[in-house]
């Protein structure tokens, strides 16, 4: 007798990761998922329903919710049958780049109430099912930023270094119910969403921002980060596949880094602990030594083009 279908909810799916995580479960050939793929803004919806085709409906169906509100997480799950969900993905999120003194704290605020605050919100509304079911596996799309930080990304590094704290710390005690979490953790995704933000921030003002800040942000960190993009940048799809892995795992990793290119940039604080070495070099190389920086992002971005003409 086969297994009933795996409810999976997952946040943040009108584009990129979430919409690509969804399409895949949906269209499973072993049917071991019954996919709930919620946003907060219905209205863009279609790009989803057109990728699910006859999956929506039988094994995808598309739901209204905003992670920033109680209401609406309560009306959603009250749509699931049973209301009971079995794996949950915490991948709805925002990003906030810039110079410190041209960000509002409201936007600060903003960045943790859904990257936070948001996941904290849903794992709260989906812990006591599965606590009673003694099942479940939570899903959180975390980010390379959450174990180090990135210049001029200090919220949102703050928002996924708050996540890796608490999610670690919680999954201490949901091994006890045979719970499990995952932080997935993407270095670069290339997505519309992350090439809006980058051309958007590229004009924008930043008042109250000095003028020295301004030209290391715009001229040195801007062409760094577009190049970091084109060298080591993943795909959805390429985030997906290994989501789809630990999903699937009967014991899922607490961690688990999408991109092995990523690795000699976030190695520098496994080697020095103290986080001097690594604060040291990232200075060096965005402003003193920006020609090597740029050479060792070519030198990543052949090795991977090599694995794609030659694969193992």
């Amino acid at each position: 007798m086969a297994d009933a279908p795996r409810t999976v909810l997952i946040s943040g799916c009108s584009s990129g990761i979430g919409l690509e995580l969804a399409v895949q479960l949906a269209h499973d050939h072993r049917q071991r998922y019954q996919v709930v793929a919620t946003m907060r803004d219905l209205g863009k919806k279609q790009t989803l329903e057109t990728a699910a085709g006859q999956a929506l409906g039988q094994t995808l169906t598309v739901a209204q919710l905003d992670v920033c509100s109680d209401e609406s997480v309560a009306q959603c799950l009250s749509c699931i049958e049973g209301g009971e969900v079995d794996v949950l993905v915490n991948n709805a999120g925002v990003g906030l780049v810039g110079p410190l003194e041209g960000l509002s704290l409201a936007a600060m605020q903003s960045v943790f109430d859904t990257n936070f605050f948001g996941a904290v919100r849903l794992v709260r509304a989906v812990l006591p099912g599965m606590k009673k079911r003694r099942k479940g596996h939570i899903v959180v799309v975390s980010s390379v930023m959450g174990l180090q930080g990135v210049v001029f990304n200090e919220v949102y590094a703050a928002s996924k270094f708050a996540l890796e704290g608490f999610f670690e710390s919680l999954a201490v005690q949901l091994l006890q119910f045979n719970i499990f979490i995952t932080l997935v953790e993407p270095g670069p995704v290339i997505t519309d969403f992350e090439g809006k933000l980058l051309e958007q921030v590229s004009t924008a003002e930043f008042p109250d921002t000095d003028p020295d800040t301004l030209h290391y942000f715009r001229d040195f960190y801007l062409p760094a980060s577009r190049e970091l993009f084109r060298s080591v940048g993943q795909s959805p799809q390429d985030v997906v596949q290994v989501i789809l892995k630990v999903i699937g795992s009967s014991r899922p990793p607490l961690r688990r880094q999408t991109n092995a290119r990523y690795t000699p940039l976030v190695a520098l604080k496994a080697v020095d602990p103290s986080g001097s070495l690594y604060v040291r070099t990232s200075h060096r190389l965005l402003f003193r030594w920006t020609r090597l920086l740029n050479l060792g992002l070519r030198c990543l971005a052949w090795g991977r083009l090599r694995l794609r003409i030659w694969p193992r």
